[in-house]
C-alpha cells in the first residue's frame, strides 16, 4: 500500500512504508518508552542569533516577492478599497488627492511677468492647429503605451498574487455560509447541526501549494466561518502561498474565537530554501497580526519519517540523528526570529507517532504526532478509536514524559478516510473499507471520549483535498468532513459535545 504523505514538495521520494510505521511489534529505541496499555503591529526586531543565516525584515516590507497586497485593508465580502487596490506595491505612484494642480508660482493671467510667455508672440493659427492634432495623436499613443505595460504588470501581479485577491471568483457558488451582511464577514449563519466538538481541525487552504498558490482571501474566510462552529483551534502544515497571513486575516474579519499553529514545511534536500522562505513570510504574519491568535509555530512535518530510507524504521539511529543535526538548527532559528521580534510563541515539532527523534523533541516545547489506526495492523474502525489512545500514551506521551524537557504532546492528525479512487487500497490494513459509514464510527468512538479524557488533538481533516488526490491516489484525498466545496458529506452527522 501506498504511503500516506502529506509532503506537497517531494511526492516520489522514498521513505518507510506507513504500512510499517505502527508496527507495535518492534521494540522502540526510545528509552524509557512504556509498552503498558493507553493590524500593524510596531514591532522593532533586531539581528538574530541562530545557526541559521537570518536576516531581519522591516516590519512593513511585504509578505514576499510574490505578494505585497495589505491584507488587513481587504474584505471581499464588501467594497474594495477606493485606492492602491491590485498595486504592485505601496507608493507605487503619486498620490493625486495631495497634488496641487494650480501650483501658486504660475502667473497669473492679465498680468505681465518679465520673461513670461503668456506675452510672447503666437504661433498662426494652422500651425498652431497641426500641433494640437500631433500632440494629441502622440498622447494618445503614450496613453496606449502605458495602458498595455500597467496590464501586463497588472496581470502579473495578479497571477502571483491571487491568494490574496478581494475576489469572490474563486469561491465555489454552492458555499454553505449564508452571510447576514455582505459587508460584514463576521456576520454569518450559523448551522444547527454543527457543534464545537472538536478539540481542534488540520486544515491546508486549499490552492496553498506552490508554484501555483491559487488561495484566496474570500475562499478561507468561508471555511473560518465553517470551521469556528466545528472548533476553536486549527494546525497548519506550511506557510507557502501566504496561508498564515491569510488565516489570520479571515479570523480578524470575522471575528470568530480561533488559534492557529502556523507551520514551516522544511525539506532536507533543498539547502533551507523551503525552511528560510517560510519563516521570513511567518515573521511578516506575526509583526502584522500580533500572537493572540497563534497557538504555536510547527518546524518540520513528519521529517524524519521522509528522511530515514532503505528500510530503516529507528528514528534514533545514526539517520535518524542525521535528521535531526538539520531540523533542530531549524528550530532554534525560529526561536531567534521569535526573540527579535519580542514574542514568545511555542515551537514545535510533528511527525508519524513512532518516529520522533529524542534530540528533536528535547529541542521543542511541544510534539504533534500523526496517529492514524487505517494504516495499523489488524485495527478495524470499531477497535479505531481505542486503539487510537492507546498508541498515542504508549508511544508519545510516555515518550515526552522521559525527557527533560517534557514537551507538551498533540495528536496531529487522525480520522478516517471515506472512499478510495482504487480498489487496491479501498480497505484498512485491519479489514474495514473506506466509507462515510467508518468516518461516522470513528466520530462517534473517538471524538467525545478524547475531549473527555483531556487528549488534544487535531482532527484529520477539515476538507477534502483534490490535489493530493491527483497526486498520490488511493485515500489519499479523501479524509475530509467536508467535500472540498464546503458541504458536510453525505451521512456524516457531527457529534454532540463541546470541546473543552
Amino acid at each position: 500500500m501506498q504511503a500516506y504523505r502529506d509532503n506537497p514538495f517531494e511526492p516520489n521520494q522514498s521513505s518507510s512504508d506507513l504500512n510499517e510505521y505502527y508496527q507495535t511489534s518492534r521494540s522502540p529505541s526510545n528509552a524509557g518508552r512504556s509498552q503498558a496499555g493507553f493590524n500593524n503591529i510596531p514591532l522593532r526586531p533586531t539581528a538574530a542569533s541562530g545557526s541559521g543565516t537570518y536576516t531581519p525584515l522591516g516590519a512593513n516590507q511585504p509578505f514576499s516577492a510574490e505578494s505585497t497586497d495589505n491584507l488587513a485593508s481587504q474584505n471581499p465580502f464588501g467594497t474594495p478599497p477606493p485606492s492602491r487596490q491590485g498595486m504592485a506595491a505601496p507608493g507605487g505612484y503619486s498620490d493625486l488627492n495631495s497634488v496641487n494642480h494650480v501650483g501658486s508660482s504660475e502667473p497669473k493671467l492679465g498680468a505681465y511677468t518679465p520673461g513670461s510667455r503668456w506675452m510672447e508672440p503666437q504661433p498662426p493659427k494652422g500651425k498652431r492647429k497641426m500641433w494640437i492634432i500631433m500632440g494629441t495623436i502622440v498622447g494618445l499613443i503614450g496613453i496606449a503605451v502605458i495602458a498595455i505595460a500597467v496590464g501586463i504588470v497588472v496581470s502579473h501581479n495578479k497571477k502571483n498574487n491571487n491568494n490574496l485577491s478581494s475576489s469572490v471568483s474563486g469561491v465555489s457558488s454552492n458555499s454553505t455560509v449564508q452571510q447576514t451582511d455582505p459587508g460584514d464577514p463576521s456576520k454569518f449563519t450559523k448551522d444547527p447541526n454543527f457543534h464545537q466538538a472538536f478539540w481542534g481541525m488540520a486544515y491546508t487552504p486549499v490552492g496553498s501549494q506552490t508554484p501555483d498558490c491559487g488561495n484566496s482571501l474570500a475562499a478561507v474566510i468561508q471555511d473560518i466561518q465553517i470551521m469556528s462552529q466545528l472548533t476553536t483551534r486549527i494546525r497548519l502544515y506550511g506557510a507557502d502561498c501566504n496561508q498564515s497571513a491569510l488565516v489570520l486575516e479571515a479570523i480578524k474579519q470575522t471575528k470568530v474565537n480561533m488559534k492557529v499553529w502556523l507551520g514551516n514545511y522544511v525539506i532536507a534536500t533543498d539547502n533551507n530554501a523551503a525552511y528560510n522562505r517560510q519563516r521570513d513570510t511567518i515573521k511578516q504574519a506575526i509583526q502584522t497580526y500580533g500572537t493572540d491568535n497563534i497557538g504555536g509555530i510547527t518546524v518540520g512535518n513528519e521529517f524524519v519519517l521522509n528522511f530515514l530510507t532503505n528500510g530503516n524504521q529507528d528514528p534514533n539511529s545514526a539517520q535518524g540523528d542525521q535528521a535531526a543535526a538539520i531540523l533542530v538548527p531549524d528550530i532554534q532559528d525560529t526561536r531567534a526570529m521569535l526573540q527579535s521580534l519580542g514574542v514568545s510563541i511555542p515551537v514545535g515539532n510533528s511527525d508519524a507517532g513512532s518516529y520522533f527523534n529524542n534530540k528533536i523533541l528535547e529541542a521543542v516545547d511541544y510534539g504533534m504526532a500523526n496517529v492514524h489506526p487505517w494504516f495499523a495492523d489488524g485495527v478495524t474502525v470499531d477497535a479505531s478509536a481505542a486503539w487510537t489512545a492507546d498508541f498515542f500514551q504508549n508511544q508519545d506521551v510516555d515518550l515526552a514524559n522521559t525527557l527533560p524537557n517534557r514537551p507538551q504532546m498533540y495528536i496531529a492528525e487522525t480520522g478516517w478516510p471515506t472512499k478510495s479512487s482504487d480498489a487496491a487500497h479501498a480497505n484498512s490494513l485491519g479489514g474495514s473499507p473506506a466509507s462515510v459509514a467508518g468516518l461516522q464510527t470513528f466520530l462517534d468512538t473517538f471524538v467525545c471520549q478524547a475531549n473527555a479524557n483531556g487528549t488534544q488533538y487535531f482532527f484529520f481533516e477539515f476538507a477534502d483535498e483534490d490535489w493530493k488526490d491527483k497526486q498520490f491516489g488511493g485515500v489519499e484525498g479523501w479524509w475530509g468532513l467536508f467535500n472540498q466545496d464546503r458541504t458536510l458529506k453525505n451521512g456524516i452527522k457531527i457529534p454532540n459535545c463541546q470541546s473543552p
